[in-house]
């Protein structure tokens, strides 16, 4: 019955899909690529911001570009608007070297925009979720056209990571545009320039948007003359549309994959997500507070069934932040599935008279299927020891709405379950943990105030020497396995699927989306 009904909505979707935006199907020339790049927790629907952008990359990144990103494999950092860069030995001064580059009006790209829009980027009034991880910025130099210097007051391990999300921005274009106005501003979804391979064309609210090939691009003209995004209200519609043909390229969740796997229409991508999920504790909420109650979480749920039956094998328990190898020090606690020992510290910490069985709100901007069916699962176990939480999921820009407030309302999000980059750079997760990084400051949503934790992550952040970098990072995975600011859950692979149509195509599961070298100049599609 299950299966049945799930056919049922996709049937429905595609009928819903096909009749949303006529002019688009039947209609897509070869060359032509449309996609769902914003669907899954890669994408961010609706958000033309680089700057507030939390996720969305894979998309943003066809049209702005950054000073470095990553190559496909997300393997190491190298030059996109930067031809090249050097890093002092004391890791406190970059030195970016600019390649000859064009906005997308024709006016040339400089020094100048970069240090333009690194200004934009470490201030907070401009919504820039990336202002607290720049703070070590001390000053950003332009000693010619081509050259910007950037030094730090101490060094950041991450520094380079940060950097590659940061997409560079016209300074004739925005300058005039007051920073606190800056986020509101009409312009990132009507008349948006970047120096990308496609430029901006249309946006038709809450449908499509749609880029045109830039025919001056630095790395020659692009083969395909449009690329669509298509908004999809869940992953099923965008499947649907897939396999209808009207898009050739969307994000699936792992139950999905079996149905593409055998089919030579299609091409699955996989790979690691370097995304740890987590059920986050509220700190601000009194009910976490005794350390044995965030422990009787982790053994209320059983992380290997749920593994094994939902996600079909494609996820690593974690048991901090972190499951590469080289990150996990011995004798960490694994927090083996044990509803009785969760009984026990639920009893010894009082549990009745702290919460009880009173419903605790369980806030995630995870709306698939697959989510659904896991937070379900998770629902059942922890109601089995007697905690009592209430799945809510709403979208992205909802979520952070509520999250990153200043003064947030701790009844709506006593729980999250979300997710936070842990790789391809181990400093990621600094942002969702330090105490620095509480919101405003950062996205230390969970309000951690875990001194031991800060200083362990200040330790690995600040740690120059590479073949000490590993062993910090552990001390960081100690920390969070005895403290618990979470009840880390698992890392799963993410999947894509593309039309074997489609030519010279890169899609990376990375986290955010990205960025990296996806080189969407080459990609074509076949007649």
């Amino acid at each position: 019955m299950r299966r049945a009904y799930r056919l049922s909505v996709i049937a429905l979707a595609a009928m819903l899909s096909t009749t949303a935006i006529p002019a688009l199907v039947g209609q897509a020339r070869a060359a032509t690529l449309s996609g769902g790049f914003d669907v899954g927790p890669g994408g961010f629907q609706g958000n033309f911001n680089p700057l507030a952008a939390t996720a969305g990359f894979t998309w943003l990144s066809i049209y702005y570009e950054p000073l470095v990103a990553y190559d496909e494999k997300l393997q190491k950092v190298v030059g996109e608007l930067a031809s090249s860069y050097e890093v002092s030995p004391d890791q406190k001064t970059y030195t970016f070297k600019l390649t000859d580059a064009k906005w997308h009006d024709g006016q040339a790209f400089t020094a100048k925009d970069a240090k333009f829009t690194i200004g934009l980027a470490m201030n907070a009034k401009t919504g820039s979720v990336l202002a607290a991880r720049l703070q070590s910025i001390s000053s950003v130099e332009t000693p010619d056209e081509h050259t910007v210097v950037v030094k730090l007051s101490a060094p950041t391990g991450s520094f380079l990571d940060t950097m590659t999300k940061v997409m560079m921005l016209p300074q004739h274009a925005l300058s005039a545009i007051p920073a606190d106005q800056l986020a509101k501003s009409t312009w990132w979804s009507t008349t948006p320039i970047g120096t990308g391979p496609f430029k901006f064309t249309k946006y038709v609210s809450d449908q499509y948007v749609e880029l045109a090939a830039n025919t001056e691009y630095r790395g020659g003209k692009p083969a395909l003359e449009r690329i669509i995004n298509r908004y999809f209200a869940n992953p099923a519609a965008a499947i649907a549309a897939l396999r209808s043909g009207e898009i050739q390229f969307t994000y699936v969740d792992s139950n999905d994959v079996p149905t593409f796997k055998d089919d030579k229409n299609f091409r699955v991508i996989e790979g690691d997500s370097f995304v740890v999920n987590y059920l986050g504790f509220n700190h601000d909420s009194p009910i976490w507070k005794d350390p044995r109650v965030r422990k009787a979480v982790m053994y209320a749920i059983n992380r290997d069934a749920i593994i094994k039956s939902l996600y079909g094998g494609a996820a690593k328990p974690a048991n901090c932040a972190y499951v590469a190898e080289q990150l996990i020090p011995k004798g960490v606690d694994d927090y083996a599935y044990d509803p009785a020992k969760a009984k026990q510290l639920l009893t010894e910490a009082g549990w009745d008279q702290i919460n009880g069985s009173k419903p605790i709100t369980l806030l995630t901007y995870y709306t698939t299927p697959l989510a659904t069916n896991v937070l379900a699962a998770v629902q059942a176990m922890l109601a089995q020891v007697g905690i009592n939480v209430v799945p809510r999921a709403v979208d992205a820009p909802t979520y952070n709405s509520i999250v990153l407030n200043a003064k947030p309302d701790v009844a709506q999000f006593q729980m999250v379950y979300a997710g936070l980059q842990n790789g391809p750079d181990a400093g990621s997760i600094n942002v969702g943990l330090n105490e620095s990084q509480i919101p405003p400051a950062g996205a230390n949503v969970v309000r951690a105030r875990m001194p031991d934790l800060s200083a362990a992550l200040n330790a690995a952040l600040t740690e120059t020497d590479g073949s000490k970098r590993d062993g910090r990072y552990q001390d960081v995975c100690k920390v969070m396995n005895t403290n618990l600011p979470w009840a880390t859950l698992w890392v799963a692979k993410r999947y894509g699927i593309v039309s074997s149509k489609v030519k010279d195509f890169v899609w990376t599961p990375a986290p955010g989306g990205g960025p990296y070298q996806a080189n969407p100049q080459k990609w074509s599609i076949a007649e």
